[in-house]
């Protein structure tokens, strides 16, 4: 059973500057989605970020708000909530796969997004995995998304000159 699993987490980073987060969720399962949402915001508290939470109607959305507010807003990093249960047909893979995959790739473009869509088999895997003080795997994606944020500040402030050495 994965909640008798540890694990490894990183400590948070620390910032000189504030860090503003985009939380993007599909509230689909409300109850679920707002725990995400609670978890999302302890961790960005813990590090002063300020978070502003919008809503889309479900995961496939999730990357194109995000594409949108990379383009046209000013946020630091992003973090993708939302709950995918399997279902009696194949449109939970699709979902799955391509809302996971669309975020991919706007983070190989340089955005930074920390992942919280749950994909469970069931309501109660779903449960366990969005509570605060279970899995909290709404703040472990605001973690992702600050420590993105900390190294795109650290590489941003490193030059590496025009091409001509000293």
């Amino acid at each position: 059973m994965a909640t008798l699993e540890t694990h490894y987490t990183l400590p948070l980073p620390s910032f000189d500057k504030p860090v503003k987060l985009l939380v993007v969720v599909a509230p689909y399962y409300r109850d679920i989605a707002d725990n995400l949402i609670a978890g999302a915001k302890a961790t960005a508290a813990a590090v002063n970020a300020t978070v502003e939470v919008i809503e889309v109607p479900g995961a496939l959305e999730l990357p194109t708000a995000i594409a949108m507010a990379e383009r046209m807003a000013k946020f630091d990093g992003y973090v993708a909530l939302g709950c995918i249960i399997r279902g009696e047909t194949t449109h939970y893979d699709t979902v799955c796969n391509d809302s996971s995959r669309a975020i991919s790739l706007l983070g190989l473009q340089g955005a930074c997004i920390g992942n919280g869509i749950l994909t469970v088999e069931n309501r109660a895997q779903a449960e366990v995995r969005a509570d605060p003080a279970g899995q909290n795997k709404g703040g472990g994606a605001a973690a992702a998304a600050l420590h993105l944020v900390a190294l795109s500040r650290k590489w941003a402030a490193t030059t590496k000159g025009i091409g001509f050495r000293p």
